[in-house]
C-alpha cells in the first residue's frame, strides 16, 4: 500500500514535533514539512511530485504568509479539490473569514493544551484522509478512531 502524503506547512519546531508525534501511530501516512510559505508553494508547484492528499497550513509563516499560500493553492486548477485545513493559533475573526473566502476546507485553532493538540491534530488528519479514500481500500478502518 502506498503512503498517503500529507504536507504540513509549519515554521514552529515545537508544533512540528507535536504533529509528528500525533501521526506516529498512523500507518500509511507520510508527513512532509514545509517550514515557510515559499517552500510550500515550491513543493506544490513541482510537476514531477505526487500531490499531497491533505495540506495542513499555519497562517503565520515566514517569506510567504499562510493566506497567500492558500490563495496560490486555490488559484491552480490541479489543486481545487485538494483539502486544505488551516491549523493556526490565530483567534482573529478576520483570519477565519479570509480562510473561508479562500475556500479552506476547515479552520482549527491550535489548542494550548499538549494532549488536546495531539488528539485534535490526529483526528483532523484521520477525518480528511478517510473521506478521500475509496470505500474498498484496505486499512480505512484503521484510520478511523477518534
Amino acid at each position: 500500500m502506498s503512503k498517503l502524503r500529507v504536507l504540513l506547512v509549519e515554521d514552529n519546531p515545537d508544533d512540528e514535533r507535536l504533529a509528528r508525534r500525533a501521526l506516529r501511530s498512523l500507518e500509511g501516512v507520510d508527513l512532509e514539512v514545509a517550514h515557510d510559505g515559499q517552500e510550500a508553494i515550491d513543493r506544490l508547484g513541482e510537476s514531477s511530485s505526487e500531490m499531497p492528499k491533505l495540506v495542513l497550513l499555519d497562517l503565520k509563516l515566514p517569506k510567504v504568509g499562510g493566506l497567500d499560500v492558500l490563495r496560490w493553492i486555490r488559484g491552480h486548477e490541479k489543486n481545487v479539490s485538494m483539502p486544505v485545513v488551516v491549523f493556526s493559533s490565530s483567534d482573529e475573526v478576520s483570519d477565519r473569514v479570509a480562510c473561508q473566502r479562500l475556500h479552506a476546507n476547515s479552520f482549527i485553532q491550535k489548542p494550548v493544551d499538549f494532549d488536546r493538540f495531539l488528539k485534535i491534530f490526529r483526528c483532523t488528519v484521520e477525518y480528511w484522509l478517510t473521506i478521500h479514500l475509496p470505500a474498498t481500500r484496505d486499512g480505512v478502518d484503521e484510520l478511523v478512531g477518534c
